[in-house]
């Protein structure tokens, strides 16, 4: 992708069924656990570069020692940094007790980290600061073993003011307004509430303290804790928890809009935000590993028995379509299919922005994403060749001339590889003018691959979101090359709408699309469209957010598709560029035959799949509107 955007988290939690001894005995390490959750982090470091934390809990500790383990960091490396440390402490521990390289009971006890539930967070910080206090696993510690919480997830929330209000409403002291600790907060009071539920039962049945603790530990109801926490969640949620006497959970939202997939066998269980990442690190097929159910939740218990369990009602699945876009790695079977379909969908609107004349048209892509949806237009290009071959080679009729055979047979796309993106380039220096100049370098070009004032050239791009690479680099660049005419391809639709769900999209403003309707609007002198849907936008926000609408819609009502397609260019087009530019959309209608079971597509048709995202979209506008930099959740 050329912009660059960012998009929340990446979950990995890993429950070993058998005791660490087993590890030991069949896999040659009692760090089993450790090891895969290291390499499900690796193969999900996509998901968030921004910081990484990892948490472990120890089942049946021994009374006065640590059974919850936590590191958190924002280094560049975070992941290697944290399991750097911890493997630190396991060559600490056998230089303490050498004994403890074969006594795994006694590593257990004394080394950090090696427990048997164990819990890891990928960050990418859409919103909120960057320390590493803000990086998951989040904890609420208690000295009774039942009542102590680690929460980790991949979501936004887009009511955290109702939910911060519930929790002052029940005598919380909340010590921040975020959606990660309102969350924590929320789920942590039902767990005390389920507590004092069991205790006062086991107290009138006469049992003492102690073994009141034990019997938590069995009866733990955590269907209930997370019922009654969820109820009234608005917004795309995979969370993961780990409860202190050793019960873990993970729950999805129940439109589905975040993703989780899990496995489980005799001697794990596990979850994680993206199914290849459990494919490779427990050699799976793609039908051993569950999609988790929108609305449920997978419950694993201290007993290691596990099921998926009924949290609330599913609503209509949207799942994000962006995961499948770009987000995702595409080593997932069908995401890889998807990409595919993407690019095989704007071939048609591709030939015409050419008009057909293959001969002189050299097709590229912007690295690296966009690679798989551009072998996919290229497959849809060999399509239409065959096509027109056969109707070549009949009109030769019965008296073929070779050499004319050959020649029809030898057309095909001209691909080249006209765009490389420089990773070690980095964007250090902060004043505008000489930062820019960096930015405009970010990619190169591959020279002598167009013929200067007589090709076209396509480039495929992922989407586009706020064109500011397009416009201050990779246009400029393309254009030095001579083409005749450049044509951009987004594999997906025009963005139109901000995102409240994790993806780091909150401002209409930095919307190429809003721009170019924005400025459609008054050269048509149509700006009163713009006050009335500002007038409107405010009398909605005053209504309950459960009762809004996306009124936002009406700002793209009066154009066509294709008429902001050619404002984005016209907008997008740097000064003194010699080459005609052209953009071509994603259609609404190809991007649910190429993605199905993905029709999560609110920031692209404004169908916001919870009732806050239309409060979101409606105050984004207002903030537009009254020039406030600021996101509207």
């Amino acid at each position: 992708m050329s912009d660059s955007i960012k998009h929340e988290c990446g979950i990995a939690l890993i429950r070993l069924r058998k005791p660490l001894e087993h590890f030991q005995e069949k896999h040659g390490t009692p760090l089993y656990g450790l090891n895969k959750l290291y390499l499900l982090m690796e193969k999900q470091h996509n998901r968030g570069q921004d910081g990484a934390g990892v948490a472990t809990i120890k089942l049946d500790p021994t009374p006065g020692l640590n059974y919850i383990d936590r590191y958190r960091s924002t280094d560049k490396q975070a992941i290697q940094k944290i399991f750097g440390k911890i493997h630190h402490g396991y060559n600490e521990t056998l230089i303490g007790d050498p004994s403890a390289a074969t006594d795994v009971s006694a590593l257990k006890q004394h080394m950090p980290f090696m427990g048997e539930v164990l819990l890891g967070h990928l960050r990418y910080a859409t919103f909120g600061k960057d320390g590493e206090e803000n990086c998951h696993p989040r904890r609420r510690l208690n000295n009774w073993i039942t009542r102590n919480l680690v929460v980790a997830g991949n979501f936004n929330m887009t009511n955290v003011d109702e939910l911060f209000d519930l929790l002052v409403s029940i005598g919380q002291h909340p010590k921040e307004r975020s959606d990660t600790m309102t969350v924590l907060e929320k789920i942590g009071h039902f767990l005390d509430v389920e507590n004092d539920r069991l205790v006062q039962i086991h107290k009138q049945l006469g049992y003492n303290d102690r073994q009141i603790t034990g019997i938590m530990a069995e009866k733990m109801d955590v269907k209930s804790i997370l019922t009654q926490s969820a109820v009234d969640f608005d917004g795309g949620y995979a969370l993961a928890g780990m409860i202190g006497h050793g019960d873990a959970f993970v729950l999805r939202d129940p439109a589905g809009i975040r993703p989780a997939y899990w496995y489980a066998d005799d001697e794990v269980v596990v979850v994680a935000s993206e199914r290849p990442a459990i494919q490779t690190a427990f050699a799976l097929r793609t039908e051993q590993v569950n999609e988790l159910t929108p609305g449920c939740a997978l419950i694993i218990r201290k007993d290691g028995t596990y099921s998926e369990e009924r949290i609330r009602e599913p609503l209509e699945k949207r799942a994000c379509s962006f995961e499948r876009i770009y987000f995702s790695r595409g080593s997932d079977r069908d995401i890889y299919r998807e990409r595919i379909a993407l690019g095989r969908s704007v071939c048609a609107a591709v030939l015409e922005a050419v008009e057909h004349d293959l001969d002189n048209t050299v097709f590229s892509f912007i690295p690296n994403t966009a690679e798989v949806a551009f072998y996919g237009l290229l497959k849809e290009l060999d399509v239409e060749l065959d096509s027109l071959k056969e109707k070549q080679i009949l009109a030769l009729g019965d008296r073929i001339d070779p050499e004319k055979l050959r020649s029809i047979l030898a057309i095909r796309p001209r691909m080249e590889k006209v765009a490389i993106k420089d990773a070690k380039l980095r964007t250090f220096i902060t004043a505008d003018d000489a930062r820019d100049d960096l930015v405009a370098h970010v990619y190169d070009i591959t020279y002598g691959t167009v013929r200067r004032g007589v090709d076209n050239l396509v480039v495929l791009d992922d989407s586009i979101v706020r064109g500011t690479t397009l416009k201050q680099s990779i246009l400029k660049m393309l254009d030095r090359l001579g083409p005749k005419r450049i044509v951009v391809v987004s594999s997906a639709p025009q963005i139109r709408y901000p995102d409240c769900y994790g993806i780091d999209m909150a401002k209409m403003g930095d919307l190429a699309a809003f721009r170019a309707a924005i400025e459609l609007l008054k050269e048509t002198k149509q700006e009163n469209i713009i006050d009335d849907v500002y007038d409107r936008a405010l009398a909605m926000v005053e209504l309950p957010f459960t009762e809004q609408t996306n009124v936002v819609k009406a700002i793209y009502d009066p154009f066509t598709a294709e008429q902001i397609s050619d404002k984005i260019a016209e907008m997008l087009t740097p000064e003194g560029m010699l080459s005609e530019v052209k953009l071509v959309f994603q259609s609404i209608e190809g991007l649910h035959a190429a993605c199905p079971q993905h029709t999560g597509d609110w920031y692209f048709t404004g169908n916001y799949p919870t009732p806050g995202g239309n409060r979101v979209v409606n105050r984004a506008f207002i903030n537009y509107c009254e020039g406030k930099n600021v996101r509207a959740y």
